[in-house]
């Protein structure tokens, strides 16, 4: 049984900078976690059913038109979870509606906490590397247009892969 993710990646040369970063304070699992913005965490789903997830995902995709996205600073979700994240400052509102549409019908799941979008650039390390990176990407600041978001399945050898994108509108 496969396991999904569904994401709005995040563009060069912003996806590379934030994941070699992530890389450089010990988080050895960002090799293999393309940058991205979480619209619906991991879950597993039938091969039977990719199809109809599929289908879903266009119908979700086409509900929500284009939108700007700026990322600014940093943010923690210490102490609850080990967490250290780069900021949606704009586009939060259309990043909720999105993964709203798209956690429905056959991807409908329960969320062990609120929806919060977010760029986790530090997971799982001690406080002194999550401290490091709160403090050294305060100033990280990008914009973009997120123009589509992409189904994702997990290879146990290669990791997140994109496997279909979805045009927004």
């Amino acid at each position: 049984m496969p396991t999904i993710g569904v994401a709005i990646a995040i563009p060069e040369p912003w996806a590379s900078e934030l994941q070699d970063y992530r890389t450089s304070v010990g988080d050895t699992t960002a090799t293999q976690i393309p940058t991205h913005i979480t619209l619906i965490p991991p879950a597993q789903v039938e091969d039977a059913e990719l199809d109809t997830v599929t289908d879903h995902l266009a119908h979700a995709a086409s509900a929500v038109e284009p939108f700007d996205i700026h990322l600014r600073g940093t943010g923690t979700f210490r102490p609850v979870s080990p967490v250290v994240f780069v900021t949606v400052a704009e586009g939060i509102s259309a990043c909720e509606q999105l993964a709203g549409a798209v956690r429905r019908g056959p991807l409908e799941v329960d969320l062990h906490y609120p929806y919060h979008p977010h760029v986790t650039i530090a997971h799982h390390l001690d406080d002194t590397a999550l401290d490091r990176a709160f403090a050294e990407l305060a100033g990280f600041e990008c914009r973009f247009t997120a123009e589509e978001f992409s189904l994702y399945v997990h290879d146990d050898s290669a990791g997140w892969q994109p496997t279909r994108h979805f045009e927004l509108g």
